[in-house]
C-alpha cells in the first residue's frame, strides 16, 4: 500500500504536471476554442485512452525492472528529480508559453478528434517521461506489489489530469480571453508553476541523499 502521504504530494505533483506547458493541454485548449466544448471533449477521450496505455506499460516494465534490476529504483528517481528541474527551467525561461495561449485549429470529425487526442497524448514525451521517471518516485518495494502501487498512481494521475483537462476545456474561452486582457498574469502562472516544480525537485533530491 501507498504512504497516504505520499499518495497526497503526488497528487499534487501529478495537478502541477497536469497544467504545465505541454501538447495536451494546449492541444484541448484550442480545439475547444476553435470547435467547441463537445469536440474537446472527445479529443480528452482520446487522451485518456493514451494514457491507460502509457500507463499499463510502465507498471508491467516498472515491475519487471525493479525486481530484476534493484538499482533500477534509484536511477529512475534522479532522472525523475533532473526532470522536474528541466520543467521548472521550462516554465520560467524567458519567452516561455504558457498552457493558456491557445492556437488555430480546423474543425475535424469526431473519430479524427478522438485520434488527434490519442495521438497527442501517445506520443507526448512529458507524459511517457511521467511515467517512467516521476510516478516510480513515489512507488517503494518495501510497500508491496510495484504494478497494483503503479495502477494505483497511474489511475490518480488520470483522475486527477481529466479533471483539470475538462476544466480547461468547459472555461476555455473565458480563460484564453481573460489571460489576453491580463498578460501579466501569464507571467506569474509560469513563475508560480516553476517554483512549485523546483520545490518537488530539491524535496526528491533531499530524499535522496538521505538514502544515500
Amino acid at each position: 500500500m501507498i504512504e497516504l502521504n505520499h499518495w497526497f504530494i503526488f497528487i499534487g505533483a501529478a495537478l502541477i504536471m497536469a497544467i504545465t506547458p505541454g501538447p495536451n493541454l494546449i492541444y484541448l485548449l484550442s480545439r475547444s476554442i476553435c470547435q467547441g466544448r463537445n469536440a474537446a471533449i472527445i479529443s480528452l477521450f482520446g487522451v485518456v485512452t493514451a494514457f491507460l496505455v502509457h500507463m499499463f506499460a510502465a507498471a508491467i516494465g516498472l515491475t519487471a525492472l525493479f525486481l530484476t534490476i534493484p538499482i533500477a529504483y534509484i536511477i529512475l528517481k534522479w532522472l525523475g528529480a533532473g526532470y522536474l528541474l528541466w520543467l521548472a527551467w521550462q516554465a520560467m525561461r524567458p519567452n516561455a508559453k504558457s498552457p493558456f495561449e491557445a492556437r488555430d485549429l480546423a474543425p475535424d470529425s469526431r473519430p479524427k478528434l478522438w485520434l488527434m487526442g490519442f495521438m497527442t497524448s501517445f506520443l507526448n514525451p512529458k507524459i511517457a517521461i511521467f511515467y517512467l521517471s516521476i510516478l516510480p518516485q513515489f512507488i517503494s518495494p518495501q510497500q508491496g506489489s510495484v504494478f497494483t502501487q503503479s495502477l494505483t498512481l497511474g489511475f490518480t494521475q488520470i483522475g486527477v489530469s481529466f479533471m483539470v483537462n475538462l476544466t480547461v476545456i468547459l472555461t476555455a474561452a473565458g480563460l484564453a480571453r481573460w489571460f489576453a486582457l491580463n498578460p501579466l498574469w501569464l507571467m506569474i502562472q509560469r513563475y508560480v508553476m516553476g517554483i512549485v516544480l523546483l520545490g518537488l525537485a530539491l524535496r526528491l533530491l533531499i530524499e535522496q541523499r538521505k538514502m544515500a
